[in-house]
């Protein structure tokens, strides 16, 4: 079963989209803290309960669907990129997302305890090209389901954007 937890288009800045699934974290602004010990640079998971998802696009809109599962899902060939990371989602289960600087924010609720959460990307590359293009380039879905923690996986990368950002920020630092 499906839960569609958001589904918009965020407007962003610096391609930042935070997702808050603990009241316990406080954001110190250490972008590069979140992918400590991780091979993956798009979500940065290394904080509990804070993920750090770098888009493609550096400024205007992105669509970004979250979705939360029973379980865990395979994962559909028409994403270009797709990493997953493990987080924990604090006890009250209020967890909330953010574009860089508050631009654009909203709340949802999960199950408490760990989760695994799978984040498919595709045109990051046109997002990277066409930062001020009028349409959406680029496309995201963050796919939540409850599991234990495991370290972070690259499952695929077609595109040079996640390519570069897997080597400056991954490759576990």
């Amino acid at each position: 079963m499906v839960r569609v937890l958001m589904d918009e288009v965020v407007e962003t800045d610096y391609g930042q989209f935070d997702l808050w699934l603990s009241d316990d974290v406080e954001d110190d602004g250490d972008i590069e803290a979140t992918f400590a010990g991780q091979v993956n640079g798009v979500a940065g998971a290394a904080i509990p309960g804070r993920i750090y998802l770098n888009l493609g696009r550096r400024s205007g809109g992105s669509p970004v669907r979250i979705e939360a599962h029973d379980g865990v899902i395979p994962y559909d060939a028409e994403w270009e990129d797709v990493v997953e990371v493990s987080t924990v989602v604090g006890g009250q289960g209020n967890c909330g997302w953010t574009s860089w600087a508050g631009e654009n924010g909203g709340e949802f609720v999960l199950a408490p305890g760990p989760h695994r959460m799978r984040v498919s990307a595709r045109g990051r590359d046109a997002g990277d090209e066409n930062e001020f293009a009028d349409e959406a380039v680029d496309f995201y879905l963050i796919q939540l389901w409850p599991a234990p923690v495991e370290p972070d996986a690259i499952l695929r990368v077609g595109s040079k954007n996640a390519s570069y950002w897997h080597e400056a920020w991954g490759s576990n630092r």
